[in-house]
């Protein structure tokens, strides 16, 4: 037995310095000291021993189980601060480095050009009004002079909820809410921005897009009140040299109506390529409000009169900063965002 006691301590000595782990340790504390361990077996079998044998073998014994769980113990040590060593390696972080770059968000250009507009406009006097983009049919046809068997509403091809509501297809109901609300005070002076919807999908329309429509109402207002107002907002947007015409038009809640198109601005009227020739570019649509207008919404068409406009926000964009597929401002590509 003592021999079996000295082979098994120098076995157990190997096998604790072999251990690479914590399972592998415990997997040896099993092995030795365990209830069907190697040192507990020995114990259990001084039985065979002679009552004067017994106590110098179980003192042996009792120096082998400490000596085995202070060398798991040491062992154990040994291993969590190499473990320590390699996590440090592996997890420091050198303070010396340069940090990583930090990507502040930024506005999106629609945004840009919108605020752009805003501020254009406020400048001059206009209070900003909004309304509900899930819209009544009365609000967004019948009160702008487009009763339900007009042939204008062919002009827009919309996104009914139900036969009463859909989504409003520009933001002019705007303007004959605040007017109802407002009337029969003078004057009204405001732009209603906003998103608006279309059953349109191609490089130049998207089915969901921004306007910014403008209404002035008060006494004596003529149509060279609007072109000057439009011609201040292209200076203004597009530069100083800006020049405008008025082509003659139709919209059914304004008459007479005009398209209203500004000086290339890439060849200053001269006729390029972007221009067609012609010199010109269309922004936006306007006219002087239909007497029918100002009567449903309270005001009356014998005393006051009124202009109004409409543009495209991306429309605006597009020209501003060269951009021929209104499609890239919903794609979410950065390069393409990142320039502006």
């Amino acid at each position: 037995m003592q021999e079996n006691m000295d082979r098994l301590q120098l076995q157990l000595k190997e096998d604790i310095d072999r251990a690479q782990d914590f399972q592998q340790l415990d997997n040896i504390r099993v092995r030795y000291l365990g209830k069907k361990g190697d040192i507990t077996l020995l114990m259990r079998n001084m039985n065979q021993l002679s009552p004067e044998q017994r106590p110098v073998f179980g003192k042996r014994l009792n120096e082998l189980k400490n000596t085995a769980e202070t060398m798991l113990e040491q062992r154990k040590k040994e291993l969590y601060g190499e473990l320590s060593v390699k996590r440090w390696e592996s997890e420091r972080v050198d303070v010396t480095l340069p940090g990583k770059p930090f990507n502040p968000g930024r506005k999106h250009l629609i945004t840009v050009v919108l605020q752009e507009i805003e501020e254009i406009f406020t400048c001059m006097g206009f209070k900003i009004a909004e309304g509900p983009e899930v819209e009544l049919d009365y609000y967004n046809f019948e009160a702008l002079n487009m009763p339900k068997d007009h042939p204008a509403r062919d002009m827009q091809d919309s996104f009914y909820i139900n036969r009463e509501i859909l989504l409003r297809t520009h933001t002019s109901p705007v303007e004959v809410r605040t007017m109802q609300a407002q009337a029969p005070e003078l004057p009204v002076r405001i732009i209603s921005p906003g998103k608006v919807y279309r059953r349109d999908d191609d490089i130049t329309h998207s089915p969901m897009f921004h306007q910014v429509e403008g209404l002035v109402v008060d006494k004596g207002i003529t149509l060279a009140d609007l072109k000057g107002t439009l011609l201040l907002f292209a200076r203004e947007m597009f530069g100083k040299d800006r020049d405008i015409r008025l082509r003659p038009s139709f919209f059914p809640f304004t008459e007479p109506s005009a398209e209203v198109d500004i000086s290339c601005i890439a060849c200053d009227g001269k006729g390029c390529r972007i221009c067609g020739g012609t010199g010109w570019l269309e922004i936006l649509g306007s006219g002087m409000t239909h007497p029918r207008v100002l009567e449903i919404s309270g005001y009356n068409p014998e005393e006051v009169t009124g202009y109004a406009f409409g543009m495209g926000v991306e429309r605006i964009a597009m020209l501003k900063y060269g951009i021929d597929d209104i499609r890239l401002f919903y794609t979410n590509d950065l390069r393409m965002l990142s320039q502006y």
